[in-house]
């Protein structure tokens, strides 16, 4: 079959690694690479063997050949740059967190549902297979029944732009937190009936350490922590009343060691081979749109719409606002 062409909006680090993957995958292929700048789209193109570089999203948007766009620019110009895709009838694979806000998401949502295109957020640990895996463990009563996540990421990120500025959608939980809030509904499920939340925030406004609480009626809890300003150690725990499991890596889980309720070591599983992870997400893309789809069932749009709610909540106890919501505040508050 036919390598699947996939062009690149954005050519910084996330690009890089998303056109690493497609490089070693045999299904599909970077295709295309844009940027504002057309020498830096031609550099980009010559150290990953894309096919075209392009000096503007929207000529890349109006190739033909392309057959499905990645969105890797910074959470600000996700909204712009999908919607102008969308409306050029191309299919769209958006990094997370998918946009600013809820609105931006259901508007989009909106487009790509009345359009009939695809669109989908690359938020890679819900494509991932050990995903499955770790639930099917929790199925099986193995840790008998579970009642506490505990989730943990942090990175010394907190001299880069795109985490200190509000005008790029910066602080800590766009752009870790998500990870933690996405793990325990992956986990539990939504339903949640109370969260508690505290933070840190910079001398800008913006979150950079962030403690987060999900309370569900039946007493289940997921306590969470995100931080740009130090390392974590990244791992999550999921404990029952007969056990409890320990991922390596919120981030990319490659390894689960199951404890019995005694702390005794009963099993490590280790997650199959991968080229870097994000080849799930591209894979579970593809299925959808030869299917005719506009959504993919590891990230539907209506979860995808629920967590920027739940993010603009606390956002709003916290008292972050990005520049681009205070025009709008007063008629459509967070």
């Amino acid at each position: 079959m036919e390598r699947f062409r996939i062009g690149i909006i954005g050519a910084g680090h996330i690009a890089e690694k998303m056109a690493y993957t497609l490089g070693r995958m045999d299904d599909a292929e970077a295709y295309g690479i844009a940027s504002r700048d057309i020498a830096r789209a031609g550099e980009f193109a010559r150290r990953h063997n894309v096919r075209k570089a392009y000096g503007s999203y929207e000529e890349m948007a109006e190739d033909p050949e392309i057959q499905l766009i990645y969105v890797a620019t910074p959470h600000s110009l996700h909204f712009p740059h999908v919607k102008m895709c969308l409306e050029k009838d191309k299919p769209v694979l958006c990094e997370k967190s998918f946009m600013l806000n809820r609105a931006e998401a259901e508007e989009t949502v909106r487009i790509s549902e009345e359009k009939g295109v695809f669109l989908a957020e690359a938020i890679w640990t819900r494509y991932m297979p050990f995903r499955k895996t770790v639930s099917d463990i929790l199925r099986s009563g193995r840790i008998g029944t579970p009642m506490m996540i505990t989730a943990h990421l942090g990175y010394p990120v907190a001299g880069k732009e795109r985490i200190v500025s509000p005008g790029l959608g910066g602080g800590a939980l766009l752009d870790l937190g998500v990870y933690v809030i996405n793990f325990a509904m992956m986990m539990f499920g939504d339903g949640m009936e109370r969260i508690v939340s505290s933070c840190v925030k910079s001398p800008s406004g913006v979150d950079m350490q962030d403690s987060i609480t999900f309370i569900w009626p039946d007493g289940r809890m997921a306590v969470m922590q995100a931080t740009a300003m130090c390392a974590s150690e990244r791992q999550a725990i999921i404990s029952g009343d007969k056990g409890y499991i320990v991922l390596d890596n919120i981030n990319n889980p490659l390894r689960a060691w199951i404890y019995s309720s005694s702390h005794e070591l009963e099993e490590t599983i280790e997650a199959p081979e991968q080229i870097t992870g994000f080849e799930y997400q591209v894979r579970a893309c593809i299925q959808a749109i030869r299917a005719g789809k506009t959504e993919t069932e590891f990230m539907p749009h209506s979860e995808t719409v629920r967590v920027m709610g739940i993010m603009d909540s606390l956002r709003k106890e916290w008292g972050v606002i990005f520049p681009q919501e205070k025009p709008r505040i007063a008629g459509n508050p967070l």
